[in-house]
């Protein structure tokens, strides 16, 4: 049987500085794996302003198995790995940043991790049990935690992802051929809980590795990594991904919230209402003239609770009920999407027959 063929891909942008030393110890470590795997490593050149792009060109004349992929322009991560994955070639496509703040032996472990379990996605966490972080800005390590502990609450939706730790990080491993059905949109970091939510949708098995994570290796030259992290951009960026994982943790429980602020408020203003119309004097009228007496006499001694309790009862309503339509379209869109991928995987099976 032929060896399984492993597809390295690696986003560079203005890495001059490293790309050589790295790209070499990248080949160095797949050169001692060759007794199980073929491979290939493909760079993608994203728009880089620098030298990026000529560097992996020379470097990749002198590999057959080398391939550089160039964008004129910055188009940014996801863009960048959807260029790579339309012209991977490998049984597992293997995902890692070319600063190499993960080290290359997870590739092994990922691998050996994905054949193990029949996995169609295995994540490198340093955030699981037996992961470890290293040398990060305190800054940018309690972001990437706190956004990952918020995704992986919005994904806990059945036995599927039990407890994964990490939605974020780029170093993974895919099945190839399951890759390859999964249609992708997403241009920028976003890319990678997108992945996660389409294979969920397919009910594909992911699974993760301890993984360490380490920004200490110096540069040439002694430039340290800097964090390039823009706050509000990943705030926005997790609100979102949480969003398109389980969207009624951002209507439903709001509105319920409101609502049971409404129910007491409104509680309270019957309350007054009651009180108001029990100090009424007992002279001849009707019951509607003795309760808008006592309802303006209410309102008078605290409007407040009608202002609150109205106001926040219509606001109530209208999340749950837009927490209601975002569900009904997320089930629609998960339902069109698990079609269309059995559709493009029949598509596929048709063009090797031909």
């Amino acid at each position: 049987m032929k060896k399984p063929f492993v597809s390295i891909v690696t986003p560079a942008y203005n890495e001059a500085v490293i790309i050589e030393k790295n790209l070499t110890i990248l080949c160095e470590y797949m050169e001692s794996l060759e007794d199980e795997y073929r491979w290939e490593l493909i760079v993608v050149n994203d728009g880089s302003t620098d030298e990026t792009g000529d560097l992996a060109e020379a470097f990749a004349s002198t590999r057959d198995n080398l391939h550089v992929l160039h964008h004129m322009y910055n188009f940014r991560l996801g863009q960048a790995l959807r260029f790579a994955f339309n012209n991977c070639r490998g049984d597992y496509v293997v995902t890692m940043d070319l600063d190499l703040s993960y080290s290359p032996d997870h590739i092994g472990k990922m691998l050996a991790k994905i054949r193990k379990t029949r996995a169609k996605v295995v994540i490198a966490s340093p955030y699981m049990k037996g992961g470890k972080v290293s040398n990060v800005p305190w800054l940018r390590k309690t972001m990437s935690k706190w956004a990952n502990r918020f995704l992986s609450i919005t994904v806990k939706k059945d036995n599927l992802l039990p407890n994964l730790s990490t939605l974020t990080g780029m170093v993974r491993a895919y099945d190839g051929r399951f890759l390859s059905r999964l249609n992708l949109k997403a241009m920028d970091v976003d890319i990678q809980p997108e992945i996660l939510y389409k294979a969920m949708i397919l009910r594909a098995r992911i699974v993760e590795i301890p993984a360490h994570l380490d920004w200490g290796k110096a540069k040439p030259g002694g430039n340290q990594r800097k964090s390039s992290i823009r706050i509000l951009k990943s705030i926005i960026s997790s609100l979102l991904s949480g969003f398109i994982f389980r969207p009624f943790m951002f209507f439903i429980i709001p509105g319920l919230t409101l609502m049971l602020l409404s129910v007491y408020t409104l509680m309270l203003a019957l309350i007054h209402i009651f009180n108001a119309y029990q100090s009424l004097p007992k002279t001849t009228g009707s019951f509607d003239a003795f309760t808008s007496i006592a309802l303006a006499a209410a309102f008078n001694k605290a409007p407040h609770t009608f202002v609150i309790g109205g106001i926040s009862f219509i606001v109530a309503i209208q999340l749950i009920s837009l927490g209601i339509l975002a569900l009904q379209n997320k089930r629609y869109f998960e339902e069109l999407f698990h079609l269309g991928s059995i559709g493009y995987k029949y598509d596929k099976n048709q063009e090797k027959m031909l």
